[in-house]
C-alpha cells in the first residue's frame, strides 16, 4: 500500500494533475471557449435529445443520464467529503477548476465517441476511447492498454468504491454484515447490467433526475439555513486553495499541495472528465449532429460539480461538520444530521444507496464495452460481469483508504493513455464544431450530420478541395 500511495503521491502531485488541466486549458483555447460561448445551447441541446433516439435506440437524453449515473455518484457525496477532509477547504476551488476546464474535454470526448462508434446492429451503438483511439490514431497498442486499464479501473475498483460507500451507509443506518449488504446490491445491480445497455439508459433516464433534484432541494435547504455564514464559507475556500503555509491551515496542516492534489483528483472523480469513462455512454446517442451530444456532455459535468458536489461542499462546511475528524460518506452523514436533526443522516443513505447503485452499473458498463473491443467472446463478458460483481459484494470489508488509492492510481492510468490522444484528435472534433457552426449560420435550426461517411475521409476531402481552390487562385 506504501508503494501505492508513493506512486499516487508521483501522479497526483502535478503530473497527472497538469495533464488534466493542461488538456483542458487547450481544448478551452482551440475550441474558444465552448464552455462560455455555448453554455446556452446547453439547455437547448438538452431539450432536444429528449426527442433523439428511438425505441430500439438510445435518446441523447438518456445518454446524458446514463452517463451521469456514474458521474452524480459517490463522487457527489463521499468524492467531496474525503477531498475536504484530506485537502481542506481549498480543494473546493480545485473541484470547481477541474470541472470548468473539464466541460471542454467533456465535449470533446462526446463529439469524438460518435465520430468512431460502432453500430451493434440491433439499433444501439457502442464506442469510447478506445473506438476513437485504434480508428483515429490509428495506434492500437494505446488502445488495448487504455482498454485492459478501464476494464480494470472501472469494473473492479471504481465499482468498489461505489460498492464500499454504500454498505458503509447502510451499516451507520443497520446493523447488518457488510457480506449480506453487498450481495443483495449485487442482485439488483445484476438484473440491470444483464439487460443492456438500453435497459441502463431507460433506468438512469428514470432515477436519475429525481435523485438529483431531491438531493439538491434538501441541500439548498441546508445552505439557505445557514446563508449568513456563506460568505465567509466562499472566502475560505479560495484563500485556502492558495494556503502555502501549512501552519495556517490548522490542526490538519491544509496547504496548497493538499488541497491541489486532492481538488483534482476528487473533482476528476465527481465528473469523470478527461478519464474516458463517459464517452462509452455518450456513443449510444442517436443524435441528429454529435456537437449536439457534445453540449449536453458538457452539462453533466457542469451539474455534477458546479452544482451537486458544491451543495454537498457547502452543507459540510456552513454546518462545521469538517471539525468533526470524520471522512467519506460518514462526514457527509453528519453534516446533514447537524443540518436537519438526526434524520439527515438516514437521507444520506437513501441518496448513498441510489446513487452508489446507478453508478455501480455504469461503471461495469464502462468496463464490458472495452472487453468487448479487445475481446469478442461473449462468455468471457459474462464472467467478467459475474467478477465485478462477486468484487462488490467483498468491498465491504476492504479498507477505505486502500481502496481510494487504487481509484486514484487507475484514474492516473485512465488519463495518461487518454488526454494524449484527445490532444492527437483535436481537429475531427474542431471539424465537427466547425461543420455545426456553418450549418446554423446558414440558417439550419437542427444541423444534421452525414454519418454515412467517415469523417476521416470527409475532412481529407475538405482539406484537397480548399487546397485546390487555393491553387487556382
Amino acid at each position: 500500500m506504501e508503494i501505492l500511495r508513493s506512486i499516487n503521491a508521483i501522479f497526483w502531485g502535478w503530473l497527472v494533475a497538469g495533464l488534466l488541466l493542461g488538456t483542458g486549458v487547450f481544448f478551452a483555447i482551440r475550441l474558444s471557449f465552448p464552455q462560455i460561448k455555448y453554455f446556452t445551447k446547453i439547455f437547448n441541446a438538452l431539450i432536444n435529445s429528449r426527442k433523439s433516439g428511438d425505441k430500439k435506440g438510445v435518446s441523447g437524453f438518456g445518454a446524458l443520464c446514463a452517463a451521469l449515473s456514474s458521474q452524480v455518484g459517490t463522487g457527489s457525496l463521499v468524492g467531496v467529503a474525503t477531498a475536504l477532509a484530506s485537502g481542506g477547504p481549498g480543494a473546493i476551488f480545485w473541484m470547481w477548476v477541474t470541472a470548468l476546464l473539464g466541460m471542454g474535454i467533456s465535449f470533446s470526448e462526446a463529439i469524438l465517441a460518435i465520430l468512431f462508434r460502432e453500430s451493434n446492429g440491433d439499433g444501439t451503438y457502442r464506442g469510447g476511447p478506445a473506438y476513437y483511439i485504434s480508428k483515429g490514431l490509428n495506434f492500437k497498442p494505446l488502445a488495448v492498454a487504455f482498454s485492459i486499464s478501464m476494464i480494470i479501473g472501472m469494473g473492479f475498483f471504481y465499482a468498489m468504491v461505489q460498492g464500499n460507500s454504500v454498505i458503509l451507509a447502510t451499516t451507520g443506518i443497520f446493523h447488518i454484515h457488510p457480506a449480506i449488504i453487498g450481495l443483495i446490491l449485487v442482485v439488483f445491480v445484476s438484473i440491470i447490467i444483464f439487460g443492456g445497455v438500453k435497459r441502463i439508459s431507460d433506468f438512469a433516464s428514470v432515477f436519475v433526475p429525481f435523485l438529483a433534484v431531491s438531493y439538491i432541494i434538501l441541500s439548498l435547504f441546508i445552505i439557505l439555513s445557514n446563508v449568513e455564514k456563506l460568505p465567509a464559507v466562499i472566502s475560505l475556500i479560495i484563500t485556502q486553495a492558495f494556503n502555502f503555509d501549512s501552519a495556517a491551515g490548522g490542526a490538519a496542516g491544509y496547504t496548497i499541495y493538499l488541497a491541489f492534489r486532492y481538488g483534482v483528483a476528487r473533482g476528476l472523480f465527481s465528473n469523470d472528465a478527461g478519464n474516458g469513462t463517459t464517452p462509452s455512454m455518450h456513443a449510444t446517442a442517436i443524435v441528429s449532429h454529435p456537437v449536439t451530444q457534445g453540449f449536453t456532455a458538457m452539462f453533466g459535468t457542469f451539474f455534477t460539480t458546479i452544482i451537486v458536489c458544491s451543495c454537498t461542499a457547502f452543507t459540510i462546511l456552513l454546518t462545521g461538520a469538517l471539525d468533526s475528524g470524520q471522512t467519506g460518506v460518514e462526514l457527509t452523514q453528519s453534516a446533514f444530521s447537524l443540518g436537519v436533526g438526526s434524520w439527515g443522516k438516514n437521507i444520506v443513505f437513501i441518496a448513498m444507496l441510489m446513487f452508489g447503485f446507478k453508478s455501480i452499473i455504469a461503471n461495469i458498463y464502462y468496463g464490458e464495452v472495452n472487453l468487448r473491443w479487445l475481446t469478442g467472446n461473449k462468455i468471457l463478458l459474462q464472467v467478467y460481469r459475474l467478477l465485478c460483481c462477486t468484487l462488490v459484494v467483498f468491498c465491504g470489508m476492504i479498507p477505505v483508504a486502500t481502496i481510494w488509492e487504487l481509484v486514484d492510481f487507475a484514474a492516473a492510468t485512465l488519463i495518461i493513455f487518454n488526454a494524449p490522444a484527445l490532444l492527437m484528435l483535436s481537429k475531427y472534433v474542431l471539424f465537427a464544431l466547425r461543420d455545426y457552426v456553418t450549418q446554423k449560420k446558414n440558417g439550419v435550426d437542427e444541423p444534421e450530420w452525414d454519418y454515412s461517411l467517415d469523417v476521416k475521409d470527409r475532412l481529407n476531402n475538405m482539406k484537397k478541395s480548399a487546397l485546390e481552390r487555393e491553387q487556382q487562385s
